[in-house]
C-alpha cells in the first residue's frame, strides 16, 4: 500500500551506474584518494597538512585491536578476556535456546535438570555466552519476570542459598520489566542471607536502571554504592561515563573519569571509548582527540570502536575532513573499517554538504560487500534533503524499495519535511496520507511537529490549529516540540499576548518548557517592558509551580 501511495509522486529511481568503475581499494576523501592499504611507516599527514609521528609500541598492527569489540556491551563481566567454559550440559541448554523459540518447550526441558548451584551455574554461563554471541534479546524475551521468580523460589524450596549471581540476574529481570519496586525490595533481600552487596550487584542494578531508562535511580544507586564502602570498578565507571554522554553531560563523563583515576582505577578501553563518545556527542572533537592519545599512552590498542567514536566527534564538529583523516588513519593501522564507519563519513560528509563524497562512499560500503542498513539510507537521503535536492531523493527513495528496504517512519518523515521547506504542499499531504494508510508507518507525534512546524512558517494558520487540535482524536499528546512550534508561528508575527496564552495553555497541560521555549518566546516581544515580562517568568520559574501570567494587551 505504502509503495502503491508514494509512486504516482514522483518516478524515483538514483542511477549509479556512474559509481560502478569506481577503484573498490579507495576511499574518495574530498580531493585526496585515500588507498585502502599504506605503507606501514611511522608518520602520517594530520588535518593541517603536516606529519606527525607515532609510537609503534602504543599502536598495534593486529588488526581491529585486541579484542575486535568483543565485550564492548560493558556489563557482560568479561571484557577483561576471561571468558566462561561451558559445560556438556551448558552446550545442551545453549543449543536448546538458540535453536527453539517455543518458550514453554525451553522452560519444560529446564525443569526437569536437577537444582543444583552446578545447574544454575550452567545457565548464568549460558546466559553470558548468548550475550557474547549477541544475542542477549534472547535472554529478555526467554526471561519474563515472573517464571524468574518462580524459578527463585524454587531454589529457595530446594534450600538452597542464592549466591551474588542470582541477584544480580533477578535485579536486571525487574529493571528490564521496570519493576523498580521490586528490584529494590530484592536488593534488600539479600542481607537476610548475610550477603554484602558487591560490585558485582550493584553493577547489575545499575544497568538494569540504565537500560530501564531510570538514570536518576542509576545514578542514586552508584552514590549509595559509594556510601556503603563498596568500591566501583571499571565496569561502574564506564557505565556512569556512558550514562551522562547520552545526556550530552560530557563534563560530567570526565568528572566519572578523573574519579575513578584519583581512586586508581583502571580504564579499560571501553572506558576510553564511553568517554571519547562523551565528547563526540557534544561535538567537542579535541577533547575526544585528547583522550584517544590518552588511550594509546595507557598501552592500549584502538579498535574499530575507538577510531569511530574520534570520527563521530569530527563529524559532530562540522570537520568532515578530520574524519576523513581518522578514517585514513585507521586503514593505515590495519584496522578495518564497518559499516558505522561508513554510515559515519556518509553523515560527516552529508553534513558539510558534499553529496558527491557522500555518495561515493556510500556506493563503496555496497562494493565492499556490506549491506546498507535503514540508517546508511537514511544518512544518504539526509544529505539529498540539506542540499534541497528533491529530485534526487525522490529518486533513492525508490532505489531503496527497489533494493527490498521498506520506508520507515523517519524516511517518511524526512520527505514530507522536504517538500513542505519547498512549499509543495501537496507532496507533502500527499505522504501522511501514504502513512496513514500504512500501519507500519504511522505518523507519530513527530511527524505532527513537522507539520505543525511547516505550516506555521507558512502562515497557514488555520490548518496549524486543526491539527494541533486532532492530536487528542489520534491518542497523540503534544510534546514541547509540538508547543513550541505552535508558539513560534505567532513569535513571528509579533503575537506577544497569543504566545503568552499559548505558554500558559502549555504549562497547564503538564508540559515544562526547554531553552528553545524560552527563547521563542522572548523572540515575541516588540518592547522591553514585555522583555521585563517573559525574562521575569522564565526566572521565577519551577517545574512544580505553574506560573501566573498576567496576559495584558501591551
Amino acid at each position: 500500500m505504502l509503495r502503491g501511495s508514494l509512486m504516482p509522486l514522483c518516478s524515483i529511481y538514483l542511477d549509479l551506474r556512474r559509481y560502478k568503475n569506481r577503484s573498490t581499494c579507495k576511499v574518495k576523501c574530498s580531493n585526496v584518494e585515500v588507498p585502502e592499504k599504506l605503507k606501514h611507516d611511522d608518520t602520517y599527514v594530520d588535518r593541517r597538512g603536516k606529519f606527525r609521528r607515532f609510537n609503534r609500541k602504543k599502536l598495534s598492527r593486529k588488526r581491529c585491536g585486541g579484542l575486535r569489540g568483543r565485550g564492548w556491551k560493558f556489563g557482560s563481566g568479561f571484557i577483561d578476556g576471561v571468558f566462561p567454559v561451558l559445560s556438556p550440559i551448558a552446550l545442551k541448554i545453549l543449543e536448546l535456546v538458540e535453536q527453539n523459540e517455543d518458550i514453554d518447550r525451553i522452560w519444560t526441558v529446564l525443569d526437569t535438570l536437577p537444582r543444583t548451584h552446578t545447574t544454575w551455574d550452567d545457565i548464568v554461563n549460558v546466559a553470558v555466552q548468548l550475550r557474547l554471541n549477541k544475542k542477549w534479546d534472547e535472554i529478555v524475551v526467554k526471561s519474563q519476570y515472573k517464571k524468574a521468580e518462580a524459578m527463585y523460589l524454587e531454589l529457595l524450596e530446594a534450600r538452597c542459598i542464592p549466591t551474588e549471581d542470582t541477584y544480580a540476574l533477578m535485579l536486571r529481570t525487574y529493571c528490564a520489566s521496570r519493576l523498580y519496586a521490586k528490584a529494590e525490595a530484592i536488593f534488600s533481600e539479600m542481607r537476610k542471607y548475610g550477603l554484602s552487596s558487591s560490585a558485582v550487584v550493584y553493577n547489575a542494578y545499575i544497568e538494569g536502571l540504565i537500560k530501564g531508562g531510570n538514570n536518576t535511580k542509576a545514578i542514586e544507586i552508584y552514590e549509595r554504592m559509594k556510601q556503603e564502602r563498596c568500591e566501583p570498578n571499571t565496569e561502574t565507571y564506564t557505565m556512569l561515563i556512558n550514562l551522562y554522554g547520552k545526556a550530552n553531560k560530557s563534563y560530567m563523563s570526565l568528572k566519572v573519569f578523573n574519579e575513578m583515576r584519583t581512586r586508581k582505577g583502571k580504564p579499560n578501553i571501553c572506558t576510553y571509548t564511553a568517554l571519547i563518545n562523551a565528547f563526540a556527542r557534544d561535538g567537542q572533537c579535541e577533547k575526544a582527540e585528547e583522550i584517544f592519545e590518552l588511550l594509546q599512552e595507557a598501552g592500549l590498542e584502538p579498535d574499530v570502536y575507538a577510531y569511530n567514536a574520534l570520527m563521530e566527534a569530527y563529524n559532530r564538529a562540522r570537520y568532515p575532513y578530520g574524519a576523513a583523516e581518522i578514517f585514513s588513519l585507521m586503514q593505515h593501522m590495519g584496522c578495518e573499517p564497518d559499516r558505522a564507519s561508513y554510515n559515519i563519513m556518509v553523515d560527516a560528509y552529508g553534513r558539510a554538504g558534499l553529496v558527491e563524497d557522500a555518495e561515493g562512499v556510500f556506493v563503496q560500503l555496497q562494493q565492499l560487500g556490506m549491506t546498507p542498513t535503514m540508517k546508511s539510507y537514511m544518512l544518504l537521503l539526509c544529505a539529498y534533503a540539506k542540499a534541497g535536492n528533491i529530485a534526487k531523493s525522490e529518486e533513492f527513495v525508490n532505489e531503496m524499495m527497489k533494493s527490498g528496504i521498506k520506508p520507515d517512519i523517519y524516511v517518511m518523515n524526512s520527505m514530507m519535511n522536504l517538500y513542505g521547506r519547498f512549499g509543495q504542499f501537496e507532496k507533502m499531504e500527499q505522504v501522511l496520507s501514504a502513512m496513514e494508510d500504512e500501519p507500519n508507518v504511522a505518523a507519530d507525534i513527530s511527524t505532527y511537529n513537522i507539520l505543525i512546524n511547516l505550516y506555521g512558517r507558512a502562515g497557514y494558520f488555520e490548518k496549524m490549529e486543526q491539527l494541533f487540535h486532532s492530536l487528542g482524536d489520534k491518542n497523540l499528546k503534544p510534546d514541547v516540540v509540538t508547543w513550541t512550534s505552535r508558539l513560534g508561528a505567532y513569535s513571528r508575527k509579533k503575537q506577544y499576548k497569543m504566545c503568552l496564552e499559548i505558554f500558559e495553555q502549555m504549562i497547564d497541560a503538564g508540559c515544562f518548557p526547554d531553552g528553545g521555549t524560552a527563547k521563542v518566546l522572548l523572540s515575541s516581544c516588540s518592547s522591553e517592558e514585555q522583555v521585563e515580562q517573559v525574562t521575569t517568568i522564565l526566572r521565577t520559574m519551577h517545574k512544580d509551580v505553574k506560573p501566573i501570567l498576567n496576559i495584558e494587551n501591551k
